[in-house]
């Protein structure tokens, strides 16, 4: 422990267990205040969340420790799951005395309290996600094998017949962004394509939305009970699930269940289905799961775009249907061959639903995965003024970890490694280990400009027009090119699951939606890099500390860092620089020597020490012998 902390909560010395815990688990608290401060007494502060309830207990004096008085106290966590949220009090005899938070002693205004996160882990999280390499596949523009007819099908569609055309970003005569325009990628063309994933080292497929929809991005669904036709057929669907599981793949897909579309079975705003949808009669069965101010054209919609209306998840019958019954959606997919979902907006959907969801799956599935999306720390997020229950023990087994892609991103992009390091501290503190290591990792979703081209641009477009034609020139195209192979060594030596958004590995470019929802290069891929993520891929498999190993930090200075994976003796060091200019690392090793599973270098350490150089925007990744 640093000297200059009295309390550090990531220290064991200071914190037993280390960071979040199971309920009722004895958590010892050990604080050492200079004995020059004359406290001669100490409490701990707990205020839960959730129950409202807060307690002070006092830790004893444990008697000197050098020029520190060391106070030291064992509390058990609550019984239930709870966010709790503490601090500390020291006084002396005459009752003077002051606070203690993260931001040091004080006396008064607010209080920065620690946090502890408190879960129950009755029921365990499935390992092979966090353990595995995740595939995301945007289906229309991941693999066509022939152009497929669209004249009977909901939503006006336009086909490209060049597969390597730009998606269309265009406004309709409407001045509307529709999201009209496909390229025909199938489940079939996935299917077809499950080789080359399994040579990259995949072990689980996560699909954007597959169902009937009237856009290409299948977020406004218009049947959950029926695959979109131009992606094929429910059993398109199984066999693709079947071939997948026999390379040792499992299939994850995308639960929309916050809204709908507007040209459904269930609102059918535009009459193309023949049963009466909640827009065209308030006696229809649908009615009660959406809410109208004035029905029909007033109503509530996802961010308010029309064409997504939003769904009363609270109605009894649309709970049923998505996850209560014995043939719900939820249920009806996974017993289809799917291992797993992944929540679209997960801050919309109440708790008590995601805990039902919850249960569908295990129940259907005793090891299905459930996965959120939440772009900030899950552990504490408030949305829509109420704290979130994710992973506390009933919910997701795990959520997207954007905080590590944005973190990623500012170290690339010019920051220092201490501040990765520590946001990513944050998380680790602050998450049951089981939701840690089962984090979806990536740089790139749908959601966001293509890394490549974060990386390589030294300027992006002010106008949609030059973003829709823009690519990089060949000296940045080889900058961010080098950045990337950088950042895919710190994807696969994280824990979590390394997770790569479709053609990233290839070279695609491409910034904001829809612009980074191209079509895979088929036949004219960056081979460096799909090399370089088959090398990764192969060594994640290869190597147990990557897939399960503790963490822990070995050097983090300017824009260089280097941790270790650590399992059962098995050692793995990843040290990378982001900087421009070469740098020298330096770090504590009595492990023996190391080869870097990249180059082929071995070093050897000389009195305990790693003393070698590492080149700019480049990266080793060294396994012991």
């Amino acid at each position: 422990m640093s000297e200059q902390f009295v309390f550090d909560s990531r220290c064991e010395l200071c914190k037993a267990p280390y960071g979040a815990v199971t309920c009722a688990a004895a958590v010892t608290y050990h604080l050492r205040p200079l004995a020059t401060e004359g406290f001669s007494h100490c409490s701990i502060i707990f205020r839960e969340e959730f129950s409202g309830k807060t307690t002070q207990t006092e830790l004893f004096r444990d008697g000197a420790d050098g020029e520190r008085i060391r106070f030291t106290g064992t509390v058990p966590a609550p019984q239930q799951p709870e966010l709790v949220w503490y601090h500390f009090r020291f006084w002396r005899e005459d009752g003077s005395g002051c606070l203690l938070d993260r931001s040091g002693y004080h006396s008064e205004g607010s209080v920065q309290e620690w946090q502890l996160t408190v879960y129950d882990d009755s029921a365990e999280t499935p390992a092979w996600f966090g353990e595995g390499v995740t595939y995301q596949i945007f289906p229309d523009r991941f693999c066509r094998l022939e152009t497929p007819k669209c004249d009977s099908l909901i939503g006006n569609r336009a086909i490209h017949e060049n597969w390597d055309e730009t998606p269309e970003w265009r406004p309709d005569p409407d001045g509307e962004i529709r999201c009209r325009d496909f390229f025909g990628g199938s489940l079939a063309g996935i299917c077809s394509r499950l080789d080359d994933l399994a040579a990259l080292g995949v072990t689980t497929l996560y699909l954007n939305p597959i169902f009937y929809s009237a856009s290409n991005h299948r977020y406004n669904t218009a049947d959950y009970r029926r695959i979109d036709p131009m992606l094929g057929t429910e059993d398109d669907f199984r066999t693709l699930c079947a071939e997948a599981h026999r390379r040792g793949m499992r299939v994850i897909l995308d639960g929309v269940f916050n809204h709908t579309g507007s040209d459904s079975i269930y609102f059918n705003a535009d009459g193309h289905f023949p049963e009466l949808g909640a827009a065209q009669s308030q006696d229809s069965r649908y009615a009660g799961w959406y809410h109208f101010s004035h029905w029909p054209d007033q109503y509530d919609a996802w961010w308010g775009i029309r064409t997504l209306p939003a769904v009363e998840e609270s109605n009894p019958d649309y709970r049923a249907f998505i996850a209560g019954g014995e043939d719900s959606v939820v249920r009806h997919w996974l017993n289809a061959g799917a291992d797993g979902w992944r929540l679209d907006v997960a801050d919309e959907l109440p708790d008590d639903f995601i805990s039902d969801i919850r249960t569908a799956v295990t129940q259907t599935k005793p090891d299905g995965l459930l996965l959120g999306e939440v772009w900030e720390d899950g552990s504490n997020k408030i949305a829509y003024s109420q704290r979130r229950k994710y992973l506390l023990g009933s919910e997701t087994h795990g959520l997207m970890n954007y905080p590590f892609r944005t973190a990623a991103l500012a170290w690339l992009q010019g920051g220092s490694a201490l501040d990765f390091c520590e946001a990513m501290e944050t998380i680790r503190e602050h998450y049951p280990r089981p939701a840690f290591y089962a984090a979806m990792n990536f740089l790139g979703t749908h959601d966001t400009p293509r890394i490549l081209s974060l990386l390589g641009s030294a300027a992006v477009p002010s106008d949609r027009d030059g973003r829709a034609h823009f690519r990089l020139s060949a000296e940045e195209y080889a900058r961010g090119q080098a950045l990337l192979k950088l950042a895919a060594v710190l994807l696969f030596a994280f824990p979590g699951s390394p997770t790569i958004f479709y053609g990233d590995e290839a070279g695609v470019q491409g910034f904001e939606d829809p612009f980074n929802r191209g079509t895979y290069p088929w036949g004219h891929e960056d081979d460096a890099l799909r090399s370089w993520y088959r090398l990764l891929g192969k060594l994640r498999h290869e190597r147990v500390s990557l897939r399960r190993g503790e963490l822990r930090w070995l050097c983090v200075q300017g824009r260089a860092m280097a941790f270790l994976r650590e399992v059962d003796g098995e050692q793995t060091v990843a040290v990378l620089n982001a900087g421009d200019e070469p740098t020298t690392v330096e770090f504590q090793w009595d492990g023996g020597a190391l080869r870097d599973a990249l180059s082929g270098t071995e070093l050897t350490p000389v009195d305990g020490k790693l003393i070698f150089a590492l080149a700019p925007r480049s990266s080793m990744l060294f396994a012991n012998q």
